[in-house]
């Protein structure tokens, strides 16, 4: 018997998404507990650091691939999976941060400031997540129905989050920008498609012939 598009989604696409975006925390806690998975390395601070800093990126660039993928596949149920796939986003750049104030820097806020001015793109980074805080506290449908057309407004910051979370990422690169390089492609690829789309849409909307009114 043929399984109905939401009993798909419930018991096969939410679960299968939730899972593998727990795949990265559970290593990184893994690692800490010294369980047998790959090893964190020499430093495993900096390395859980990264975990949690390239796991926002990833998220942030897969959240921007739904529209583009459900308009290839046809799959509606692929819209669905935006807001799991945002709070995830979140969660890691709120433990990315957790993890640069606490075992990086230990609470230490005269090193942490002196990190701001030297570092500024740690700056953008802070911007970025105040964003997507803006964007995971705004995501249930109670939010959605007091906003109305300014939470569409509002969510489309997931631009300019993306925008930040790269240049945040490839300014702290001092040397090697190939996997930075990487990251900036495939953000600029999205963002010139979803461009794209409103062109196209617009377009589209303008040639409709206009019905003459009558008196």
């Amino acid at each position: 018997m043929a399984i109905s598009t939401d009993r798909r989604y419930r018991f096969i696409y939410k679960p299968a998404a939730f899972i593998a975006c727990l795949v990265p925390l559970a290593w990184a806690v893994a690692g800490i507990l010294q369980l047998p998975v790959p090893s964190l390395g020499a430093d495993p601070v900096r390395r859980v650091l990264g975990i949690f800093g390239h796991t926002t990126l990833n998220l942030l660039l897969i959240t921007l691939s739904v529209s583009p993928l459900r308009a290839l596949t046809g799959n509606a149920n692929l819209l669905r999976l935006r807001r799991l796939l945002g709070v995830f986003t979140f969660v890691y750049a709120l433990l990315h941060f957790l993890t640069y104030i606490g075992p990086f820097q230990g609470f230490s806020w005269s090193a942490i400031v002196k990190d701001l001015v030297k570092r500024p793109y740690i700056t953008l980074g802070f911007a970025a997540l105040l964003m997507l805080l803006a964007l995971a506290v705004t995501s249930t449908n109670g939010w959605m129905r007091r906003l109305k057309r300014r939470w569409q407004q509002l969510h489309r910051l997931i631009y300019v989050i993306v925008v930040l979370g790269v240049w945040h990422y490839w300014w702290q690169v001092k040397k090697d920008i190939r996997e930075p390089l990487v990251y900036a492609t495939l953000a600029a690829a999205l963002l010139a498609w979803r461009w794209w789309r409103q062109r196209r849409a617009a377009t589209s909307s303008s040639a409709l012939p206009r019905v003459r009114e009558t008196t």
